[in-house]
């Protein structure tokens, strides 16, 4: 079966040849992604820890010498390469090292706690702050309550006039 010469022109028309090359382009980036095991690689080492104690991410560990990220490392490309979803990689380093391994805490169950609890704490704190600033301003006595004597009322007012003279004022101070 062929086709016509009017059904070939369409497929050979300047805008079907631009379809078709973008079709194609499209397919090829996202074949790209899909296999780019640096990438994913990349994007699993930032999540780990490395356990020799540096406390650096298992891609930044510069420790001279270090007796664990090479395994670490090799573990990572090995599941990568078995064909393994990024989580089931993460879980296997957990299993493997303990919790410690991971650079963040998870958002489950009790790890929830270490994500909440400093911004509960500071709320707190920044609650209580303002309850015994508060508490303490009303208990201060004014200065208008402070009993004065004699000396100290002529002192005062001596210091009014001067303020009023040097500022121009006729205002009560």
């Amino acid at each position: 079966m062929s086709l016509s010469n009017k059904h070939r022109s369409l497929f050979q028309s300047r805008p079907a040849r631009l379809a078709q090359a973008a079709l194609v382009a499209v397919a090829v980036c996202l074949s790209l992604g899909v296999t780019d095991t640096s990438a994913r690689f990349n994007d699993v080492g930032r999540k780990l820890i490395c356990t020799c104690g540096c406390a650096q991410s298992l891609l930044g560990c510069d420790h001279v010498g270090c007796p664990n990220r090479e395994g670490e490392m090799t573990q990572v490309r090995d599941g990568i390469a078995g064909g393994q979803s990024d989580q089931l990689i993460l879980d296997g380093m957990v299993e493997r090292y303990g919790a410690t391994v991971l650079g963040a805490p998870t958002t489950k169950g009790f790890d929830l706690v270490a994500w909440i609890m400093p911004f509960a704490v500071a709320a707190v704190a920044l609650i209580a702050t303002i309850f015994l600033v508060r508490n303490w301003a009303k208990h201060q006595p004014r200065l208008a309550d402070i009993p004065m004597t004699g000396a100290q009322r002529r002192a005062d007012e001596a210091m009014r006039e001067r303020i009023r003279r040097e500022t121009d004022t006729e205002g009560d101070l």
